[in-house]
């Protein structure tokens, strides 16, 4: 029995003394932790210690919350954190200062100013986190807008694109181009419609890429070579502040089969990679002479007069198997960058990127002739149909074909992959590739085949395996059409004459035709799984619109039947007169550029014809109530008699200009009917009947 409870005892002893070594041991990593922290705080930089030391984010993050928030309610703490913060920002080791931007504006009650805001956003911003960036930048923006300079406000639109809010970016873009008094004509709508073009597109995410960055596929030998952050390290890591990355070095792979997969992934080549930065590469057309970009140092990394640490291009040659010590080009500078080399097929000509002195952005693209004892001509910036005030980047040159990547405004986020055609270094204004090829985020490190027909990019969109992501894709012959017909509702005879329109689901017009004698139409080059809208007009005969939804590289057919005016419908009505798209935007009375050309068609028959005389009545959609319609119409027929009127009609021709609100809805898109935009849209219009004396 004492046994017994003497070892009762000695149980409950040693599970206090647990107990007890258990709290003593948190209350000691408590009290190290913040005790630790704060030392890392107060270290200069001069020690060597306190900037270089990559455990200090990394010990914060370590921190449990109760951790942390006692941590943070220490005296002077926020001021401490947002001195090391812009510590790392000033180095630009953005990932380092992003976390911490992070933990002082979320976790504390420091105010957020202009600066800190900022500061954060950018961090963010720069090592590709858009969602987090947006967040500050759209704080900063709210409460500071004023004061906000236009290098912010343009990386804000460049966030609200890659997180798919293309009509904000494009309102505030439109205010920063009034701000600077750029022509807004230049102003395109941004579009998130898909790519339409003769070919469809196959993209797929590769098998070689790592959770790190993945970019600058070069095509070598039977497969490419690409850059790579993957840590292949055994012992130690080494990483880049900007990105807290390992460095980039250049790899190899093969390619598996004719979808594009590759395999095999190895570094390239110890005599070529270093302990730092290389990347973006070309190859002589005999695949004898490399050209690559690397940083600029010695037995450390060298800076400019600006701290920064620039990019340099180099060769190096494959002689006896081995490739040779690489040597830096003469036109690389010391104060700027020179990277993102590619060869033209002819091996006579080298195109790159640089922020050197004297060009028209961020980064321009330039072009060098490459002479046969191997030395360079002048580097010379291929003018402004190529380069713009943003970024140019990561050329590719083909045959007369120059693919390149930009984050100018209007596109779809980010970097966007562009094509330029060209002869003689004369390049016209590069066109954006569109969907799929480009996404809101960054798209960039093109290049395709000699037969025009497969290639890879790199991307860090949504749905990758890690930040950047080489992607294949495959060119095929575009299938996808929509075949219709059009017929008398009653009499089923064919209506040739008739007036087809394509529409996107958002209502845009895409393409217009016209039924041929038999009453036949066809819209080709269209995108698989993708609705569209087709509406058909015939004078004498009620509109008639149709949703429609292509399918699998295939085309698709559909029949349209259109009802005839009835004769009390046409009466006193001497002609009707209806321009294509007339329509207006949501809950706007405003004429679209696109609804001012086909005024001007009316404009043009009225002059014609000066004994014809007009009345017009405008229509809303079903959407937002009856009374708010009503008025809204009647804003909509002001404003078109008072354009009609500004082109030189008289005021007296124009016999009435009425509004009817949603009263007189052409399809079956009443209020609490679901319909597409398109649908809704047909309703926002204007109408026209002519009479004659």
């Amino acid at each position: 029995m004492f046994i017994c409870a003497d070892g009762v005892v000695m149980k409950k002893l040693i599970l206090l003394f647990f107990f007890l070594c258990s709290f003593g041991t948190f209350a000691q990593e408590l009290a190290m932790s913040v005790n630790e922290v704060d030392s890392q705080l107060y270290q200069s930089s001069e020690g060597g210690s306190t900037t270089d030391n990559p455990n200090f984010v990394r010990h914060l993050d370590g921190l449990s919350d109760k951790k942390l928030a006692k941590y943070l309610r220490e005296g002077g703490i926020s001021d401490k954190l947002i001195e090391k913060a812009n510590e790392y920002y000033d180095k630009m080791w953005y990932a380092e200062s992003a976390r911490i931007y992070d933990i002082v504006l979320e976790k504390t009650a420091t105010k957020h100013t202009p600066a800190l805001l900022s500061k954060a956003g950018d961090s963010h911003y720069f090592t590709g986190n858009l969602e987090k960036a947006y967040k500050w930048y759209n704080e900063l923006y709210q409460l500071f807008a004023d004061d906000v300079s236009e290098e912010t406000v343009f990386k804000y639109t460049q966030t609200l694109k890659g997180t798919g809010k293309y009509r904000r970016a494009a309102a505030i873009t439109k205010i920063l181009r009034q701000k600077r008094d750029e022509p807004l004509k230049e102003l395109e709508k941004i579009s998130d419609s898909s790519w339409e073009a003769a070919y469809t597109v196959k993209i797929k995410n590769l098998g070689i890429n790592s959770p790190y960055s993945d970019f600058s596929p070069m095509f070598h030998g039977n497969g490419i070579v690409y850059s790579s952050a993957k840590d292949s390290s055994i012992f130690t890591t080494r990483r880049y502040r900007w990105t807290n990355q390992p460095f980039l070095d250049i790899y190899t792979a093969q390619k598996k089969n004719d979808e594009g997969d590759l395999t095999s992934p190895k570094k390239f080549s110890k005599n070529i990679n270093t302990k730092y930065h290389e990347a973006s590469m070309a190859f002589s057309p005999n695949q004898e002479t490399i050209y690559f970009t690397r940083n600029n140092y010695g037995k450390r990394l060298k800076r400019g007069k600006n701290g920064i640490n620039h990019l340099k291009i180099y060769r190096s040659r494959l002689v006896n198997g081995e490739w040779t010590r690489a040597e830096e080009l003469p036109f690389n500078g010391e104060d700027y960058s020179t990277g993102h080399p590619t060869i033209s097929p002819d091996g006579k000509k080298m195109y790159f990127v640089s922020d050197r002195p004297g060009g028209f952005g961020e980064t321009d693209i330039y072009v060098v002739d490459i002479y046969p004892d191997g030395g360079f001509s002048e580097p010379k910036n291929l003018g402004r149909t190529i380069n713009t005030a943003a970024k140019e980047m990561f050329p590719y040159i083909a045959e007369n074909t120059l693919y390149f990547s930009s984050n100018r405004p209007m596109g779809f986020g980010g970097l966007d992959i562009y094509k330029s055609e060209g002869v003689n270094d004369i390049f016209g204004v590069g066109v954006n590739l569109g969907k799929p090829i480009n996404s809101s985020r960054d798209d960039f490190s093109y290049i395709i085949d000699a037969a025009g027909e497969q290639g890879y990019f790199a991307s860090n969109r949504k749905g990758g395996k890690g930040d950047d992501d080489i992607y294949s894709f495959i060119l095929e012959t575009n299938l996808n059409a929509i075949m219709g017909s059009v017929q008398h509702s009653e009499t089923m005879e064919v209506l040739k004459q008739a007036n087809i329109s394509l529409l996107s689901s958002s209502g845009k017009l895409l393409n217009e035709t016209v039924s041929d004698t038999a009453g036949y139409y066809v819209f080709k080059n269209l995108t698989s799984a993708t609705d569209y809208m087709i509406v058909a007009r015939k004078d004498g005969f009620i509109n008639d619109s149709i949703q429609v939804a292509t399918k699998e590289n295939t085309g698709v057919s559909v029949s349209q039947y259109l009802r005839e005016r009835q004769k009390e419908e046409q009466k006193p009505i001497a002609a009707i007169f209806e321009p294509n798209d007339v329509y207006f935007d949501f809950d706007s009375s405003q004429i679209t550029p696109g609804s001012a050309k086909e005024l001007d068609k009316l404009v043009a028959v009225l002059k014609e014809n000066k004994k014809l005389t007009l009345k017009i009545a405008s229509h809303t959609d079903a959407t937002g109530p009856a009374a708010y319609n009503k008025l809204l119409s009647e804003r909509r027929a002001k404003s078109t008699k008072n354009y009609i009127v500004s082109k030189g009609i008289a005021a007296s021709r124009i016999l009435s200009a009425v509004g009817y609100g949603e009263d007189r809805l052409i399809n079956h898109c009443s209020d609490g009917m679901p319909c597409a935009p398109a649908e809704h849209r047909l309703n926002r219009r204007s109408e026209f009947i002519l009479f004659s004396e």
